[in-house]
């Protein structure tokens, strides 16, 4: 099958990730997870993290177009919290971006491409013909045994030219859109947050639920109560004017 040559040098972009053989067709992240680099022995071009659903995906992007012979993109490593990069990755490669610069379908907190023209995207999309989920997964077996399926599928390089994508200084993190992205400790305490108003409101919910049968039994014992003595005092009654009757007969 055919190879073309990468770019110079390649990956275009630092980061946390072992290399190996660059013709090879799989690319392994591990979202928040750091593995040793075993997904190299098993068949992978590359392999590390990616942290962050922004400009952790433009650099997995860009170090992926950058080599038309990688075909296949491994999703694995534990998710990561407030983030959710692994789900954001997915979506990126099924929906794009919306015209706001938003991961269609991602559930992160701050899934906002700004580095990526659609050119890129398109070539992204069109390049991996395959990504496979295996989210929340660390189990070395199951992941090297994914790589060698991908492998034995290999379509060959995309016919085309390495693609060059350049990122911003500073890593791109700037004000998109009138959102202002916070930092990854900012996102998980708002991802916490939201997940204990959802707690709060769902215990707020049964304690009513609570209240109301509370509320409920004491009026019910009030009602058997006031019942009881109103039996009692026709019972009173009824002997008291039986006792009349009797005596005055």
């Amino acid at each position: 099958m055919a190879k073309v040559a990468t770019s110079d040098p390649w990956p275009p972009l630092p980061g946390e990730f072992e290399v190996g053989n660059p013709e090879d067709c799989v690319a392994v992240t591990t979202c928040g997870s750091h593995l040793s680099d075993f997904p190299i022995g098993a068949g992978a071009s590359i392999t590390g993290p990616t942290k962050t659903e922004n400009i952790g995906i433009e650099k997995l992007v860009a170090n992926v177009v950058s080599n038309p012979n990688i075909r296949f993109l491994i999703v694995t490593g534990m998710e990561v919290k407030g983030h959710i990069t692994g789900q954001a990755i997915i979506a990126f490669h099924q929906s794009g971006i919306d015209q706001d610069g938003s991961i269609i379908g991602a559930v992160g907190a701050i899934p906002f491409i700004q580095n990526l023209d659609d050119d890129a995207i398109k070539r992204f999309q069109e390049q991996i013909v395959e990504v496979v989920d295996l989210i929340d997964t660390e189990d070395e077996g199951k992941i090297s045994a994914a790589i060698k399926a991908c492998v034995a599928k290999d379509p060959g390089a995309l016919d085309v030219e390495p693609m060059e994508v350049k990122m911003e200084e500073g890593g791109g993190e700037e004000e998109i859109a009138g959102f202002r992205p916070m930092a990854a400790e900012v996102a998980t305490i708002r991802a916490r947050i939201k997940e204990i108003e959802t707690v709060t409101i769902a215990t707020g919910n049964m304690n009513k639920f609570a209240a109301g049968v509370y509320a409920a039994k004491i009026e019910g014992i009030m009602i058997g109560l006031t019942i009881t003595l109103i039996l009692l005092g026709l019972v009173v009654m009824a002997e008291g004017a039986l006792s009349f009757l009797v005596g005055g007969a």
